[in-house]
């Protein structure tokens, strides 16, 4: 980091659910090595939106909803770069909702993580998309993100943690971050995050969490059979944790970028060959 910037101490309430995100966060970029120069932290609106103050990388507020299209461009302009974004259910599922079923369609070199607590929190409690029927006179069935995920073709990593279990968070938030260096496009790993002050679920999913990690039989790389496993789950009100789904397919960055040419942010702009496409572009444009 520069000497003009100094990381900030979280300003969440104490027990929130984003700190054990934090932590492996850090402990999983620490561990893979990746330096702060590379590291490009995109936050959405809500209380976890202040994350990527609280650790050593370059760092972009996002405006509300647009975490995924903000780092699908960074990944673009850089695709050395490690990118992460990083928000709410709010930002996520509401807002952003049509964004994120676009970004798991295109599958950008990003991982993106969702601190999902079931509420509005930082404006105060209101109903989010993931509420439960019920929670401050909601009347709507809850979203079931991971199985929106998984109806949608182009998604290649599922996962689920929860901040209060802080090992297997470490490990799915290692494998996704490992899925996206491997240039297999984007890991979307969704964490089970209580807020403490309004909607406090962490005696409830203490006891309706289900490790499928430990099924037996279950296969990660089926994807019909892991949508099948995900509502049989539902219907018995469990929660599944662990890596729901994975696919190997080229990100969208191989794809999408002219590699006659270094990437958009570390091109040479004097380059005579630029102003020749460019010429070329328009005269197509024109016709």
């Amino acid at each position: 980091m520069t000497k003009t910037y100094t990381p900030s101490r979280p300003i969440w309430c104490a027990g929130c659910g984003d700190f054990g995100v934090l932590e492996a966060l850090v402990t999983a970029l620490e561990e893979l090595e990746v330096p702060p120069h590379n590291r490009m932290i995109i936050a959405g609106i809500g209380c976890s939106g202040s994350l990527q103050n609280n650790l050593p990388c370059f760092g972009y507020h996002a405006p509300h909803g647009r975490v995924l299209p903000t780092a699908t461009g960074a990944k673009l302009a850089n695709p050395k770069l490690t990118v992460v974004g990083v928000g709410g259910d709010g930002d996520g599922y509401a807002i952003g909702a049509g964004h994120l079923v676009h970004a798991l369609k295109r599958n950008p070199g990003v991982t993106y993580i969702v601190m999902n607590n079931g509420t509005y929190g930082l404006t105060k409690g209101q109903a989010s998309p993931t509420s439960s029927t019920g929670y401050e006179n909601n009347i709507e069935e809850d979203l079931e993100p991971i199985m929106l995920g998984l109806s949608i073709p182009g998604s290649t990593f599922l996962a689920r943690g929860y901040s209060g279990q802080p090992e297997q968070l470490l490990r799915l938030t290692l494998a996704a971050l490992r899925h996206t260096a491997a240039g297999r496009g984007m890991s979307y790993l969704e964490v089970l995050s209580p807020c403490v002050t309004y909607n406090d679920t962490y005696r409830e999913w203490r006891t309706s969490v289900y490790d499928i990690d430990s099924d037996a039989g279950y296969d990660p790389n089926n994807r019909a059979a892991a949508f099948s496993r995900m509502a049989e789950l539902r219907e018995q009100k469990r929660l599944p944790l662990g890596l729901i789904f994975q696919e190997k397919r080229s990100a969208l960055e191989t794809l999408a970028l002219n590699h006659d040419f270094a990437e958009p942010a570390l091109q040479d702009i004097t380059d005579p060959r630029l102003f020749t496409a460019y010429r070329e572009a328009k005269q197509s444009f024109m016709k």
